[in-house]
């Protein structure tokens, strides 16, 4: 990756990287989803409620299972090729680390003079 955020060299493969990085969030979040209904399971004593919370579950883990599935078959999760895996981990951390080294703000954020008067000028005076 180049440090020029303006250069389209740098949106080359970008579309699938976001894709698995969205992806990949999203398999977190049906953990934690998994998790959390898996929890208030053991505390939900109303027979309707712990139905409802049941199918959740199966659900739940119906749509990780599915999201993994995607994953392993797009080749942006290995999770029995452990080295593949870290290869994947280390080329986004080394993305990451380079895209925080971008500069994608100018030094002055100045808007001093920019504009040809200030927003209370009508009222007789030049200071907020």
């Amino acid at each position: 990756m180049k440090m020029d955020a303006l250069d389209p060299a740098n949106a080359l493969n970008m579309p699938e990287m976001a894709d698995m990085t969205f992806a990949m969030d999203f398999l977190m979040r049906a953990k934690e989803g998994v998790r959390n209904i898996a929890v208030a399971l053991t505390e939900t004593v109303s027979p309707q409620a712990r139905a409802l919370l049941r199918e959740q579950l199966r659900q739940g883990i119906a749509l990780h299972q599915e999201i993994t599935e995607l994953m392993v078959r797009k080749k942006w999760f290995h999770p029995y090729e452990l080295q593949e895996q870290f290869k994947l981990d280390v080329l986004s951390l080394t993305n990451t680390l380079e895209i925080s080294k971008q500069k994608l703000f100018a030094d002055d954020t100045s808007r001093k003079g920019m504009f040809d008067r200030t927003p209370d000028e009508h009222m007789g005076g030049s200071e907020a």
